[in-house]
């Protein structure tokens, strides 16, 4: 139950709850008090997605533009669950949170925080939990392709012997997780991820790409093969910072022709859900990595290192052809 307080504030599970009826940015149609709302709603679905995984989250203040946070701040209370990662690309220990239970979960949306990334990776853990495939679009109204590229996504997943469960990205993409055994570390999830994006691009190269750089992908939707150790993906039914305060929204593979991300919002998602549990529910059993899949992308260069060259290669090219 809700305890009223002075103003616009309320207390709930022991937390102070702040200026609940202001709105949260320009385009959300939607206050503080709707997304707190939301995130109490949802929250029996939504912890067991969080649960034990450093956090990041996305959080807007007043007048500011948004930003990720990633250690908590020294004002968190000593009740909020954290954990000490050391971050290599900074040289430093990071604390994260970990929104294991309501009460966090509530101060996190009091902060401001929208959206929620958890770690591929349960705190103490190097071995992801998930082989995950973030499906981007073109720019422009291109969900559809989206859907088809999953479809390739699942093929060849299929082919491999395994199987994943699809939600919508909350912004126009969607995303395939699949839950593995955690006998594979990060680098053999890496490896077996990108064999998974090629072998979709190869199913149908005009539709989907495997091209890291925009330049390359000529309206094909990009598949995604870079979630995977150290990076983070939206959690199911997380807010997405986006007009309208949409949500990421797991749907049954056999619905997909039939929804739109805008379908799924802070406002209607808790309707839609009812008693039930969509990601759950839609979820595969936990599957050893296909060997073959790993091996397969032991010889396909790693993305984002394959970018970096070409784009010191192309730089070069451009100041010899000036010269």
């Amino acid at each position: 139950m809700a305890g009223k307080g002075k103003g616009t504030g309320e207390e709930r599970d022991g937390v102070a709850l702040t200026n609940l009826d202001q709105e949260l940015y320009e385009d959300a149609g939607a206050t503080k008090r709707d997304l707190v709302d939301y995130l109490d709603a949802v929250r029996d679905r939504m912890l067991p997605v969080l649960h034990d995984r450093p956090l990041s989250v996305i959080r807007l203040l007043r007048g500011q533009d948004k930003f990720m946070q990633k250690n908590l701040p020294k004002y968190t209370p000593d009740w909020v669950p954290r954990t000490t990662v050391w971050a290599e690309a900074s040289h430093r220990e990071v604390t994260y949170g970990l929104c294991n239970d309501r009460r966090t979960l509530l101060w996190f949306g009091n902060q401001r925080a929208i959206e929620y990334h958890p770690a591929l990776m349960v705190a103490g853990s190097t071995r992801p939990t998930h082989l995950i495939m973030d499906l981007d679009p073109p720019e422009g109204e291109h969900f559809r392709l989206a859907v088809q590229a999953a479809r390739l996504v699942r093929e060849a997943l299929a082919s491999a012997g395994m199987a994943g469960a699809v939600k919508t990205s909350g912004s126009k993409g969607v995303h395939v997780f699949v839950p593995l055994d955690g006998n594979a570390d990060a680098e053999e999830v890496a490896a077996a991820t990108r064999a998974v994006a090629a072998r979709a691009e190869r199913l149908d190269p005009d539709l989907a790409t495997t091209a890291f750089i925009r330049d390359d992908r000529h309206g094909k939707v990009f598949l995604d093969a870079t979630r995977s150790g150290g990076a983070t993906v939206v959690a199911a039914f997380s807010p997405r910072v986006r007009p309208g305060l949409p949500v990421s929204f797991p749907v049954p593979w056999d619905e997909l022709d039939n929804v739109t991300p805008a379908d799924f919002t802070v406002h209607t998602a808790p309707g839609l859900l009812g008693d039930g549990d969509p990601w759950t529910t839609e979820m595969p059993a936990p599957q050893a990595l296909d060997r073959g899949l790993i091996d397969e992308g032991r010889t396909i260069p790693v993305a984002r290192v394959q970018a970096m060259h070409e784009g010191k290669r192309r730089a070069k090219a451009r100041r010899e052809a000036a010269e």
